[in-house]
């Protein structure tokens, strides 16, 4: 466990700086369609810029776009207790607890370190959990906050919001410029441009999914170390399988906060999906049974 946490903990150092130089690079194709080489430098400050920043805003611009709103003990008893005491339990410190009013089941974790945690769910989730169920799916989330996969994921999520914006707003800039002294260089870098702005959200896509997928799985396994009781992790997995459903308000930026997609399904949906199959996460925990 804690060689994943250092792993996770340089992960994030090599995500930011690979963030920055691929921003730059997105920066040197547009540079060079223009002419303008100035334009890299500024890509590389705001990229740097927008990495520092984002590293301590990021989660609470991820909580804003779900709608989660911050709870105390008063306004949900029965969630606040299950997260205290399995705060007390792992020795973390307590996360700040939010609910997003959303019938669809799901919940997540996000924020830069423990001491700076948040974790939600769902009224969905909270309707058609049982205690046991709804504990082992909180442990699942304080898991991606004890592991740091919270810091990795929610650098992944800045950098799909980003690439998107940069690349929109590059082809933006091509279809209004025509002015070009020379065309053999500008229809060049129109292709390399053209290639960049549409092939580089597919790659931070494919970044984001990547950081996801076995992580899920571990936070699956230390949610059941956590309580000691597979079976609680084996029927929530189930329940959030049958009653999947997509949330009122999505986002592929913040698809991989979420313990089950909360995207509407489709072909592209799942081929850059940040979760691997449910049935697979059972599996797994079914396999896990001895070991635990």
């Amino acid at each position: 466990m804690y060689k994943q946490i250092a792993a996770n903990k340089r992960h994030t150092v090599f995500i930011m700086v690979g963030f920055v130089l691929f921003i730059t690079a997105i920066g040197v194709a547009f540079a060079y369609f223009f002419n303008d080489w100035m334009i890299t430098t500024w890509v590389l400050l705001a990229a740097t810029l927008y990495a520092v920043i984002q590293y301590f805003a990021a989660s609470s611009l991820a909580v804003a776009m779900t709608g989660a709103k911050q709870i105390t003990k008063r306004d949900n008893p029965r969630l606040w207790n299950v997260v205290e005491n399995l705060t007390i339990s792992t020795g973390l410190p307590m996360p700040k607890v939010y609910i997003i009013d959303d019938a669809a089941p799901n919940a997540f974790a996000t924020g830069r370190d423990p001491k700076h945690a948040v974790v939600a769910a769902t009224t969905g989730l909270l309707d058609i959990m049982d205690n046991k169920e709804l504990t082992a799916v909180m442990a699942h989330e304080l898991s991606h906050v004890k592991n740091y996969d919270i810091r990795i994921s929610m650098i992944a999520f800045g950098l799909v919001c980003v690439v998107g914006f940069i690349s929109d707003l590059g082809l933006r800039m091509i279809w209004l410029t025509n002015d070009h002294d020379d065309e053999d260089r500008s229809l060049v870098g129109l292709i390399v441009v053209l290639l960049v702005s549409i092939l580089a959200p597919i790659a931070a896509s494919i970044a984001q999914l990547a950081v996801s997928r076995e992580r899920e799985y571990l936070a699956d396994s230390s949610a059941v170390h956590m309580t000691r009781y597979p079976e609680g992790m084996i029927s929530a997995l189930k329940k959030l399988d049958t009653h999947a459903r997509p949330m009122r308000r999505q986002n592929a930026a913040t698809e991989a906060l979420y313990i089950n997609n909360p995207l509407k399904k489709g072909f592209w949906n799942n081929l850059f999906s940040t979760h691997p199959p449910i049935e697979k996460r059972i599996e797994r925990l079914e396999h896990g049974k001895k070991i635990f």
